[in-house]
């Protein structure tokens, strides 16, 4: 039986797990996928600190590889199910089932996507899921930006601060953002709002140089260098609804303690309501969930 169960190997589940090994806790970390969540669609990082310019998957690397150095054990296999059995945990994968006494949930959120050919060929070579990681990489070029909520606003909001043209790109008849950020959009010259459109094909080999939008008058052609879509984001928490008690939205209902209605479970990273998703934002969750696990198995 370990000390800490973490689920999630993104930047939360690998900080998380080596705060609690430096602590002296045994630590499982369960990942289904791969390591590093979101940020690998990344190729340049360039906010996070002590690295002026780093990829995402350099960085994910170096984060597994100080976890095992720390003697962190790491499997691969799907979470299907937690069972709450008091005073341990025990999490049902499709390869087996693992037993701890405490459990960190850290499973992300994944951006909702176009769902179109090429979309993930792209990632990274023109198309961006945010604004904030990959925005300054624009400067002064033509980008679109696909949705027209509060995030999509937000996001053509920033781009227009460097970019010299971001297409707004909505497949509704109107904006759906909050009424300061429509007038804001507005407001700004190199914006220009294209609204009953939807995004059709994405073009370029190998980076994005245009998109096909259809619109009720036809087909247009959009020339872009990058295509930031921002249409929402999807945490898929429902298993763990039993455990940590889950907002309208789906996300975990959790402060900046990172702790649960649960003894013993924890929450963080993305995958918890917060107002603002990033590298250095999931790092400080799994430290904290990391550091509450410990006084919690302390207190044993």
């Amino acid at each position: 039986m370990y000390d800490i169960i973490v689920i999630g190997a993104g930047p939360a589940g690998l900080t998380a797990a080596i705060y609690a090994r430096r602590a002296e806790k045994s630590v499982l970390v369960i990942e289904k996928s791969s390591f590093g969540g979101q940020m690998t669609h990344s190729p340049k990082i360039e906010n996070y600190p002590a690295f002026t310019q780093v990829s995402g998957i350099e960085l994910a690397d170096k984060m597994v590889e100080q976890a095992l150095e720390l003697g962190a054990d790491i499997e691969m296999d799907d979470v299907t199910s937690v069972k709450d059995m008091g005073d341990f945990k025990r999490v049902i994968c499709e390869g087996g089932a693992y037993e701890g006494r405490s459990l960190i949930i850290a499973v992300g959120v994944k951006h909702r996507q176009l769902g179109l050919p090429r979309e993930n060929e792209l990632c990274g070579n023109g198309v961006s899921y945010c604004a904030v990681c990959d925005g300054a990489f624009y400067k002064g070029k033509t980008v679109g930006v696909v949705g027209g909520g509060n995030s999509a606003l937000q996001e053509a909001i920033l781009l227009a601060e460097t970019s010299k043209k971001v297409y707004v790109i909505q497949n509704l008849d109107i904006l759906t953002g909050e009424v300061k950020l429509q007038n804001k959009i507005a407001e700004l010259e190199n914006v220009e709002v294209i609204t009953g459109a939807t995004v059709e094909k994405l073009l370029g080999d190998p980076e994005l140089t245009s998109v096909m939008i259809k619109t009720e008058d036809g087909e247009r052609l959009l020339d872009l260098d990058g295509l930031f879509v921002a249409i929402g984001l999807l945490p898929k928490n429902e298993i763990f609804a039993e455990l940590a008690k889950l907002n309208d939205g789906g996300y975990f209902d959790s402060d900046e303690n990172c702790k649960t209605a649960t003894s013993g479970v924890f929450v963080a990273g993305d995958c918890r309501q917060k107002s603002i998703r990033q590298i250095t934002t999931a790092t400080a969750d799994g430290a904290t969930a990391a550091l509450a696990a410990c006084r919690y198995l302390e207190s044993l």
